[in-house]
């Protein structure tokens, strides 16, 4: 019961602070309840630790998210990123060339970087983050070892493609949106995971263009 009036106490401190937290926590809760009760997991254990952490996680996510400081716009009604769609995915300016400076020059551990992904024609950018860097090499935490240049060193998916991307300005508002496209044009946005909504938090937008 002490537990429960503190959480509720904290809630009431949050939405103080920050306007619409708890509708942003709520949708956010929502979604992420439903994905884990649609994953494909089997330990128990590891579902326990997930619906544990899952308060902290949300209340982390909905603050930051509300702090402002971003160049893209909040819906607190679906907890997501909103920022207007371009026609084509903005690849079309990425070379191994740039890739290799940028990352030469500024990858380190913990940083957020993206991650282009095509799959039978769709394509979208995902948010991942660096866990280990080597003299030509990085690992990231979900995709795994790519080249400073952007070369992915592991096995693909059938019919798939992985690239790692410069970070611009364009790149990340993609990314933080769930823009995807199809050879058709603009698809229906995907939903980013509690993970990725964590991730964008943390990219420092003053430093892109």
């Amino acid at each position: 019961m002490a537990a429960e009036l503190h959480d509720q106490t904290d809630i009431f401190n949050l939405s103080i602070k920050y306007p619409n937290f708890a509708e942003l926590s709520n949708a956010l809760y929502e979604r992420e309840l439903t994905h884990l009760a649609n994953s494909n997991i089997s330990d128990p254990a590891l579902l326990k630790r997930k619906i544990k952490g899952l308060s902290h996680h949300v209340k982390n996510a909905a603050m930051h998210l509300l702090e402002g400081g971003a160049p893209i716009d909040v819906d607190v009604h679906n907890g997501s990123w909103q920022a207007k769609q371009a026609a084509k995915c903005p690849i079309a300016t990425q070379s191994t060339d740039s890739t290799l400076k940028w990352y030469g020059a500024n990858a380190r551990y913990g940083a957020v970087v993206a991650i282009y992904v095509e799959h039978l024609g769709e394509e979208h950018i995902e948010l991942d983050s660096i866990d280990m860097l080597a003299s030509d090499r990085m690992h990231l935490n979900k995709f795994g070892w790519f080249s400073k240049t952007g070369e992915y060193f592991e096995i693909v998916p059938k019919q798939t493609r992985y690239l790692l991307l410069k970070p611009t300005k364009a790149v990340l508002i993609a990314a933080c949106g769930g823009h995807r496209w199809t050879p058709k044009g603009r698809a229906i946005p995907r939903a980013l995971s509690l993970r990725e909504l964590l991730l964008s938090t943390d990219i420092d937008w003053k430093t892109f263009k």
